[in-house]
């Protein structure tokens, strides 16, 4: 953990295919002749289910569509994961070409997410050496019950996350990010989980042909207290991205099931290490 974090502070501190392909390029171009702006570091928003530096421009509407499929280990006992499936969709819109807002609706606990991007600094050919960009989240836990809670409230209902993504694109295969998360919760079971969590990630893509790249994201839980016994565990997404006209779509073999930020970095239930493994696909749409 010390020399994880020692090279997350030394990050910081040094810091087509078809015609339509040439959409994609054009959303990693922003006046890199007038500003000398270095390419996007990656080609999808999220790197697997962390989120990436890349934004929407301005005007531009994403329509998100994500699945994971239930456990892989237990094999035919729910047909490789088929029997329990958790489902994501949403939208993201491009307010500026350094703001975008989203919105969406996920399975795990019926939940709400909204959502906001924006740039900080962009990465510069010969000069600025990274690209910051910060991102919240603020989830409603809709599938609470008043008969579960009697004293339930609507802010109850609240979880948040605040991320601050630093990455730097090395080369033209080669990309890197660390990002600092807090996670917040208004309502928490208190023997299992934290009110407040901090987390170390880091993410990486490395594209190995024309159009497709390898995506893995890792991140650590910081501030654990001393001796605090915890079911979930730090997340750990492997994805694949496949660039096509108008879209990218990514596979993903992850130890979390849900997709919202709270969850994943505060509820992953699996274990790669003989646990628990859940694969499915990010899928983003251009308009």
């Amino acid at each position: 953990m010390k020399n994880f974090l020692g090279f997350v502070f030394m990050f910081f501190m040094v810091g087509q295919v078809f015609a339509q392909d040439d959409l994609l390029n054009q959303l990693d171009t922003v006046n890199s002749k007038e500003k000398q702006i270095e390419t996007s570091a990656f080609k999808g928003l999220q790197i697997v289910n962390m989120q990436s530096t890349k934004l929407p421009t301005k005007g531009e509407w994403y329509m998100v569509v994500s699945h994971r499929f239930g456990d892989l280990t237990k094999g035919l006992d729910n047909f490789f994961g088929l029997d329990n499936a958790y489902t994501k969709i949403g939208g993201i819109y491009g307010a500026t070409d350094w703001l975008s807002l989203g919105f969406s609706r996920q399975t795990y606990n019926k939940t709400y997410e909204l959502t906001a991007k924006y740039k900080l600094a962009n990465q510069q050919i010969n000069g600025f050496p990274v690209t910051i960009v910060g991102y919240n989240t603020m989830d409603v836990n809709s599938a609470l019950k008043t008969a579960q809670y009697p004293y339930l409230k609507f802010n109850n209902r609240l979880a948040f996350t605040t991320q601050i993504l630093v990455s730097r694109k090395f080369s033209d295969k080669f990309s890197l990010e660390m990002a600092p998360i807090y996670v917040h919760k208004n309502l928490y079971e208190g023997g299992l989980e934290q009110k407040d969590l901090l987390l170390a990630g880091v993410g990486a893509r490395y594209k190995i042909a024309k159009r497709l790249s390898v995506n893995l994201e890792y991140a650590a839980r910081v501030n654990m207290p001393e001796n605090f016994v915890s079911p979930y565990h730090n997340p750990l997404s492997v994805g694949l991205d496949i660039e096509t006209g108008g879209h990218v779509f990514q596979l993903v073999f992850s130890n979390s099931q849900p997709m919202n930020d709270v969850a994943v970095f505060s509820n992953t239930s699996g274990n790669w290490n003989g646990g628990s493994i859940y694969f499915g696909f990010n899928m983003y749409r251009v308009f």
